[in-house]
């Protein structure tokens, strides 16, 4: 197979009536999602624009897969649209993907329309009306090698940066939810983040092409998560750590197995060891990786526990180096950056920039920092961009946060470098929960070298985020900076 939609026509053949896609309102057996994959998939190929690229700015929901699978399967470009971007946001974005089409609901086109946008503005239930004419037979051949998929990630100016995705790299990764994950066409997926984020994105794809059924909640509501987890056969969870703590909160445990795959930040053991009260028959999968690398290591139960500081060891068909400043390799637990080689990694940005990634004959790397230890498993020490530099000392903030985070008051922390004439960075805190400065402090001078303890500390009611999730440390650098002037 050659496209991450070929597998559709099998599963209509093999199981009909079996779901694909399940959400609040609807229910779509296969057979009805592959001939509105080919329906759409026929609808792109009408049109006949020198960039085959779409932006899709809708939210949740059966639409937003329709279109990305179908615009696949056409041999087209699809580009995820976050809907709480402002207009200049989008309209940057448009300009950087050079997409042709927009879709978009409604509500929202009447705003688009105003703008002097290089795309069209479409409304999707005008699209569906002329979708719903195509035939519903594949009239167009697959072709692996070709873009599928555009994202946005952040370089170190902070501006958007499109990085492309071909059919071939997803569909190898596709083979580390078989082997690495044990995962096939018997599992029932719950999807409960946003599909602009890769990675939830990705759980309903990977879902859709191995024959599992994806249930697809329009919005991320913990108290709908936990009734649909309680309720439905569900026996796969896709999260970020931060979607944990909102899930806590129901206080009520689910006996039935289950698998968590989580991606993002390193969970804490405490956290960890909430969440398996919460679900006692959990089988819980940690992975490192990137938009740019996808699967680089995983970390099962079992070896959380022989190495609870570790990401895990390659996953499937996946080799890592970690290589010194001189490019030679490193020792086993000597620090150097990380270096990836798989049939996985991204086609590359629109604008390349080595600061972001950097490739050497089919190696490359993200600038993350680590070291494998004697059975091959990796640590990361931190990012070499969150790296602060006090007084010539390479600090990473990584480390400081993992102790911070050690306090059961300590609901989320950030660390960053904050600019000191003398010092040249000094380490700051930013903590949400209602630990003290003192009391904080004690635990890092029990835990860290005294340069490493944070000279300053801000206590905040809410992180900022990234779409993804995360905890957006640009903007907590920013909050940071604006609370010290302000001072």
């Amino acid at each position: 197979m050659t496209s991450i939609t070929d597998s559709y026509a099998s599963h209509a053949q093999k199981f009909p009536e079996k779901m694909a896609v399940l959400t609040a309102a609807e229910g779509i057996t296969y057979q009805e999602w592959d001939e509105r994959v080919c329906q759409t998939a026929n609808w792109f190929g009408s049109f006949h624009f020198p960039n085959r690229t779409v932006a899709i700015l809708l939210p949740n929901g059966v639409p937003f897969l329709q279109l990305f699978t179908g615009a696949a399967a056409a041999g087209w470009t699809a580009v995820p649209f976050d809907l709480k971007w402002t207009e200049s946001e989008v309209e940057k974005r448009l300009k950087l993907s050079k997409a042709s089409l927009i879709i978009t609901t409604q509500k929202r086109s009447a705003s688009l329309k105003k703008l002097r946008l290089p795309a069209q503005v479409f409304i999707w239930e005008e699209c569906l009306e002329k979708i719903k004419l195509e035939p519903a037979q594949r009239t167009i051949q697959s072709n692996g090698e070709l873009p599928f998929y555009m994202g946005f990630t952040s370089g170190t100016t902070g501006n958007p940066k499109a990085f492309i995705r071909s059919h071939k790299s997803w569909l190898a990764s596709f083979e580390c939810n078989r082997v690495d994950f044990q995962m096939n066409e018997n599992d029932h997926i719950l999807i409960h983040g946003a599909l602009i984020h890769s990675h939830f994105l990705y759980g309903a794809i990977s879902t859709l092409y191995l024959g599992g059924t994806v249930y697809l909640l329009e919005k991320y509501i913990p108290s709908q998560a936990m009734m649909w987890i309680e309720t439905k056969p569900i026996t796969v969870i896709y999260v970020v750590p931060t979607m944990i703590s909102s899930l806590l909160k129901a206080e009520r445990t689910i006996e039935k197995p289950l698998k968590i795959l989580s991606s993002g930040a390193k969970w804490e053991e405490h956290s960890k060891n909430q969440v398996r009260s919460l679900f006692p028959n959990l089988t819980l999968y940690e992975f490192y990786g990137a938009s740019e690398l996808s699967f680089v290591t995983v970390l099962s139960d079992q070896e959380m526990e022989q190495k609870p500081d570790s990401v895990g060891r390659p996953c499937h068909n996946v080799k890592i180096e970690i290589r010194l400043e001189d490019s030679t390799l490193a020792r086993p637990n000597e620090i150097g950056k990380i270096y990836v080689k798989s049939n996985m990694i991204f086609s590359g940005y629109l604008e390349p920039d080595p600061n972001t990634v950097q490739t050497e004959n089919d190696w490359i790397t993200v600038h993350d920092m680590g070291y494998l230890d004697e059975e091959s498993y990796l640590h990361i020490v931190g990012r070499e961009k969150n790296m602060i530099l006090y007084g010539g000392i390479n600090i990473f903030p990584e480390e400081i946060e993992k102790v911070l985070s050690l306090h059961h008051d300590v609901e989320e922390v950030a660390v960053v470098g904050l600019n000191d004439p003398y010092w040249g960075q000094i380490v700051t805190a930013v903590i949400k929960g209602s630990a003290t400065k003192l009391v904080l402090q004690r635990l890092c001078k029990e835990k860290l070298a005294p340069f490493k303890i944070p000279r300053k500390w801000v206590f905040v009611d809410e992180m900022p985020y990234t779409s993804g999730g995360k905890i957006a440390r640009r903007q907590v650098q920013e909050l940071v900076e604006s609370k010290v002037t302000s001072h």
